[in-house]
């Protein structure tokens, strides 16, 4: 990571997505009954909690507020990685009324789904020993933004993209076997890692030999995953790195980490997770809320 907050996703991936979910929800005439608002009328709002969880998405969320008003004013009163208690007040925004209610939506999108991606996580890194890593498995276009939202849960991630790493699957084997194909890979692409997907015993064995940089036990119980770290650890390659995936939940999770694996993946983290439940509480001479869980 650079300078920049390690739970922070890239500018340009929070400019993208922001600017494409407000395309999205102004429609072509924007927020026409925000219209029916006297111009002048200024607000406040209160972003609560209304469950325990992570916080993670800010970032989007004050990218919304400053692209439909900069002269909005914002305070977060908590960072993402933080933990949340429920009622908590999460940040404050004061300024035109239009502009408040014309961005709850779409701010309330980001913070619910992204904090539920943090706590999501967070569940799972409180119960493993192992690090906790994301997959592939994410909503599309979203995915600087989950992996952003998953660090801030303490979880680790692995590759963003089919460019950083070679990791070779079952499809990539129907025609050639590991060795073959882990020798093509460092032919091609030298300074890249390479990973194996195993479904056995006979594939960790034959992707050690063949030089991987790390295997994969997909699909395996906790006891056979047990199995084949001590090989690895014990046998011509023991430094090879081990990624336990599939089969992985919050039941089993703790199981699979007692066999000291170098990363364990999940897909529940991103794919899976579900929303938390935050709300804007509106000051606007009124007492109205709009939860995140609600139209």
């Amino acid at each position: 990571m650079s300078e920049r907050d390690p739970f922070s996703p890239p500018a340009a991936a929070v400019t993208e997505a922001v600017a494409r979910a407000l395309a999205e929800d102004l429609g072509p005439l924007g927020d026409i009954t925000a219209a029916l608002l006297p111009d002048a009328a200024t607000g406040s709002a209160t972003v609560v909690a209304r469950e325990a969880g992570v916080l993670a998405g800010t970032a989007c969320a004050t990218e919304v507020f400053y692209r439909l008003d900069p002269d909005l004013d914002i305070q977060w009163n908590l960072s993402d990685g933080e933990r949340l208690s429920a009622s908590e007040v999460v940040g404050v925004v004061k300024g035109r009324l239009a502009s408040i209610v014309t961005a709850e939506r779409t701010v309330l999108n980001f913070l619910c789904h992204l904090s539920g991606v943090a706590s999501a996580t967070r569940r799972f890194v409180d119960l493993s020993s192992a690090p906790i890593a994301d997959t592939r498995k994410t909503l599309p276009g979203l995915r600087a933004l989950e992996k952003a939202a998953v660090r801030a849960g303490g979880g680790v991630n692995h590759r963003s993209s089919l460019s950083e790493m070679v990791l070779i699957k079952d499809n990539y084997l129907v025609t050639i076997g590991i060795a073959e194909a882990v020798a093509r890979a460092r032919d091609l692409w030298p300074d890249k890692e390479i990973e194996v997907e195993c479904d056995s015993a006979r594939d960790v064995d034959e992707a050690v030999s063949a030089g991987a940089d790390i295997v994969m036990l997909d699909n395996m119980s906790p006891e056979e995953v047990e199995k084949c770290v001590l090989a690895v650890r014990s046998g011509r390659r023991p430094k090879t790195r081990i990624e336990v995936s599939g089969g992985v939940s919050l039941a089993t999770v703790a199981d699979y980490a007692r066999s000291r694996p170098d990363l364990i993946s999940t897909s529940a983290i991103t794919q899976s997770a579900p929303a938390l439940d935050l709300a804007f509480d509106r000051d606007f001479g009124g007492n109205e809320t709009l939860s995140g869980s609600k139209e």
